[in-house]
């Protein structure tokens, strides 16, 4: 524990801060959950009642304080309640990703020698029971959803229903034994423990205590003044750092409402019915938001465009300003509350963004203009810096200073420093305790002093004092000539045109940089509807003439802006092709949280990387996919590789 930085002693670990919202905001919104079209909705002291019975069912079943419990599920007030429900006895929850294949799934559950497994419906329960002999210690399976599983064997199977009604049977027998464990819990204890995404290799299982995961909440909450009257919608998958974070910890100690949509294919719609006033999401969801907006408008009659652009021009001109705050002329003032009776209040409604009080965006950059655009419609959309093993929290944007250039200044409690490198190193309340079974990782990451190696290099602004985030470190090198090579600063730039989902960039130690890229197939898909161009998949309009003379404009209007960097011009692009598939988590070449694996996908993609290269027109390949089913297939394409126009400098100052 760090001197000087304490919580106060009732509220130092999670079942004392449910036992504190019970009482404080006993009849106030805890959690809300969409179901069959229905909202239901439970209260801070009716959630304390599910959180026990099933903390009692929990010991009747034989779970101890520091056994690990895997939980695998979409976002439900029941595997949250899990969650605290396990730290009442002691155990461990540990989120798996609910869409893992059996094989991630099974390298999880064996690392951390789960006894138990919470997961949500048959095809998880299958998914354990496929992999069950690679999980000597697991013992039990408990199900929420009993949708065909009737004629399960469940010798080791239960309803999670059944074990909360066992739960309060029996209360009086294990009441006395719950009470002692909660008293017995300090802050130091572990209170999760979380997965990395696993980039370069294996994940490593990150050690969360209560101390570090409220300390984080309670410093993030006073940053934005979150309170008991915030609401949050849950979509991000059980697994992240951030979902826990923010359903889980913040939650508690604001004591704020947590929504749940009922699937993801209706997350947008229940979206707007939640009205979360507190929100957070990464930067893939805002674009895929306007890209549909976009596409929306092109439809629209040519008065609504006209007057769309009109108000949106407005909005983007005065908006930020009065959002920080600033000066803005009455006219100006007058024509932005037109615009937003007209354009701007309509279309947040339709967004869902109405409410929205403070909104944050993280992982990776954000294009300016879709940066912009919301925030000229008057969202309060800032930029944080995290990671898992920091409980997220580095960086933050103060409201006021909010840039699309930097990620703000150290978060409450934080220090961060800058080694001789570039690297960005950090220490804070929030630093994880070790990664489990892995003391070597361990002391790779976090020094004796508590520093933490982020991997990524980034400088501070000396007038502002906002850090600004360069690259991964492992990743930024050299060109052969001597130039900087960062490949994270073009991708960006590229993944800023709605119809490009994602890039990779090659270069380091070569003459020049070349890309693999995929399209965004609703975008592109839409372009294609309205020129009256037919493709039947993906493959076939990703190879489409004018698709890659788009794509290559697209690459050159890039190199123009990578050109005027003196630092970063030798990463313009000289070629590139458009992949025939979709980068895939499945098949290995992203992480769960969407990374790239830059080294898989140079492995796999080689025969491509080396077309691109020796000046190969066209190139054959064969790829093996993962289905959803897990069954595996392949296929084969000829792509067309294309060169792009760069803009000449000097050897000399591209190394410099």
């Amino acid at each position: 524990m760090i001197e000087g930085r304490t919580l106060e002693q009732d509220l130092d670990t999670f079942p004392k801060l449910l036992a504190r919202n019970a009482t404080k905001f006993a009849d106030r919104p805890a959690f809300r959950e969409k179901e069959y079209g229905i909202w239901q909705s439970w209260t801070w002291s009716e959630v304390r009642s599910e959180v026990e019975a099933m903390a009692l069912g929990f010991l009747d079943l034989g779970m101890k304080k520091g056994d690990h419990v895997a939980i695998a599920g979409r976002n439900r007030p029941h595997f949250y309640w899990a969650m605290l429900a396990a730290q009442h006895v002691g155990a461990v929850p540990v989120p798996v990703y609910k869409d893992a294949v059996a094989d991630e799934m099974a390298y999880v559950l064996d690392h951390c020698g789960a006894r138990f497994a919470i997961v949500e419906d048959q095809e998880q329960v299958d998914k354990i029971l496929e992999i069950e002999d690679r999980i000597p210690g697991l013992e039990h399976v408990v199900y929420v959803d009993r949708r065909g599983l009737r004629k399960y064997d469940h010798t080791t199977l239960h309803a999670l229903d059944t074990i909360q009604e066992t739960g309060r049977v029996k209360r009086d027998e294990y009441q006395p034994e719950l009470d002692r464990c909660v008293a017995g819990l300090t802050p130091e204890d572990t209170c999760v423990m979380l997965y990395t995404s696993g980039t370069t290799g294996r994940p490593k299982g990150v050690v969360m205590s209560n101390y570090n995961m409220l300390m984080s909440a309670k410093n993030s909450c006073e940053f934005d003044n979150l309170n008991e009257t915030d609401i949050v919608l849950a979509y991000l998958p059980l697994a992240w750092i951030g979902d826990f974070i923010f359903s889980v910890a913040q939650a508690c100690w604001a004591g704020f409402c947590v929504g749940c949509p009922e699937s993801e294919e209706t997350m947008q719609h229940d979206l707007r019915e939640i009205g979360p006033t507190y929100f957070f999401a990464p930067p893939r969801f805002f674009e895929g938001l306007l890209t549909s907006v976009m596409i929306r408008m092109e439809d629209a009659s040519d008065f609504k465009r006209k007057l769309f652009r009109k108000y949106m021009d407005h909005a983007k001109k005065v908006g930020p300003a009065l959002l920080d705050g600033k000066p803005v002329s009455a006219a100006d003032k007058m024509k932005y509350q037109i615009g937003k009776a007209l354009i701007y209040g309509p279309l947040l409604n339709t967004l869902g963004l109405t409410n929205i009080r403070v909104g944050y965006t993280a992982g990776e950059a954000i294009g300016p203009e879709i940066f912009d655009f919301y925030r000229s419609l008057g969202i309060n959309l800032k930029q944080l810096y995290g990671q898992t093993e920091g409980c997220v929290y580095i960086t933050q944007q103060p409201d006021g200073e909010v840039r699309i250039d930097t990620v703000g200044v150290p978060s409450p409690g934080v220090e961060v420093r800058i080694a001789d490198n570039g690297e960005v190193f950090y220490r804070s309340p929030g630093v994880f305790q070790e990664y489990y079974n892995n003391p070597e990782s361990t002391a790779d990451t976090k020094d004796a002093e508590g520093w933490v190696a982020t991997g990524d290099a980034g400088y501070f602004e000396k007038e502002s004092g906002h850090l600004r985030i360069i690259d991964r470190a492992k990743d930024v090198g050299k060109l052969a000539n001597g130039a900087m090579f960062a490949p994270k600063f073009v991708e960006n730039k590229l993944k800023f045109f709605p119809d490009i989902l994602e890039v990779v960039v090659f270069g380091n130690g070569r003459e020049k940089c070349t890309a693999f890229i995929n399209i965004d197939l609703t975008a592109v898909g839409n372009w294609a509807e309205r020129n009256n161009i037919a493709y039947a998949s993906y493959q076939e309009l990703a190879g489409h003439p004018r698709v890659l003379d788009t794509i290559r404009d697209h690459v050159e209007e890039v190199n123009k802006s990578v050109a005027e960097d003196e630092m970063l011009s030798g990463c313009q692009i000289h070629r590139f092709l458009v992949l025939h598939k979709e980068l895939d988590a499945d098949d290995g070449e992203l992480t769960r949280t969407r990374k790239v694996r830059r080294r898989i996908i140079e492995e796999k993609f080689a025969v491509l990387l080396t077309g691109l290269y020796d000046g190969s027109e066209e190139v054959f390949v064969d790829t093996e996919v993962t289905y959803e089913d897990g069954r595996k297939g392949s296929i084969s394409a000829t792509l067309q590789l294309r060169d792009a126009a760069v803009v000449p400098v000097s050897n000399k100052i591209a190394a410099e």
